[in-house]
């Protein structure tokens, strides 16, 4: 059964087990499908609406990536537990001989690169949540302020999770220039959240004033 297919229930216990998967690369997604799902909430509750009949256009393409943004986040909890597994069947395989250790070493850094496909992604699914958060801005239901904002918490708290999964497996890998390339567009990455998640809270601050 697919991750997504338990009760959340269930798969709170299931990350809480013993288990190495899911872990928090799965939870990071999760964290920014919910954010993504926000969005789209705060896009139900605005088109239609006369009062905000000039951002119509707006709040409905807005809709549209939500919702596209929330479900690839939510394959992002499956992908992530099956990138992991990736690295496990690589460090299982045979190192008795000299051949077998040089191709498990081989195998192992490859796995890492492709568990590395998942968060990165994640990351930068959060970062366009992110956006969207912002961009509705004065532009939305006012009733639903509040919830652009949980909606850049959670797609930020989404964006940092992923990022340290991507740190984590960075720390195996041995082509250095990989690494210094991944580490760049971690910083970018973590500045450009940072910043939005700034706008997003304070303009809805400035909405609910």
């Amino acid at each position: 059964m697919k991750l997504t297919d338990l009760s959340l229930k269930d798969f709170t216990a299931k990350l809480g087990s013993d288990a190495p998967a899911p872990g928090g690369g799965s939870a990071a997604a999760l964290s920014g499908a919910l954010g993504a799902a926000l969005v789209s909430m705060v896009c139900n509750l605005t088109k239609g609406r006369e009062k905000y009949a000039e951002f119509e256009t707006l709040v409905v393409n807005t809709l549209k990536e939500s919702d596209e943004l929330a479900a690839a986040l939510l394959e992002g909890v499956q992908k992530d537990t099956n990138a992991f597994d990736g690295v496990i069947a690589a460090y299982g395989m045979p190192k008795g001989t000299d051949a077998e250790k040089a191709a498990r070493s081989e195998a192992i850094q490859s796995a890492y690169k492709v568990a590395i496909l998942s968060p990165e992604e994640t990351a930068d699914n959060c970062l366009a949540v992110m956006r969207l958060s912002r961009d509705l801005l004065h532009k939305s239901n006012k009733n639903a302020a509040s919830d652009l904002a949980v909606s850049a918490l959670q797609a930020y708290a989404g964006l940092i999770g992923a990022l340290e999964n991507v740190a984590i497996n960075l720390a195996a890998i041995k082509d250095q220039n990989y690494v210094n390339d991944k580490r760049k567009w971690m910083d970018l990455a973590s500045d450009e959240g940072e910043k939005l998640l700034k706008e997003v809270r304070e303009g809805v601050r400035a909405m609910l004033a």
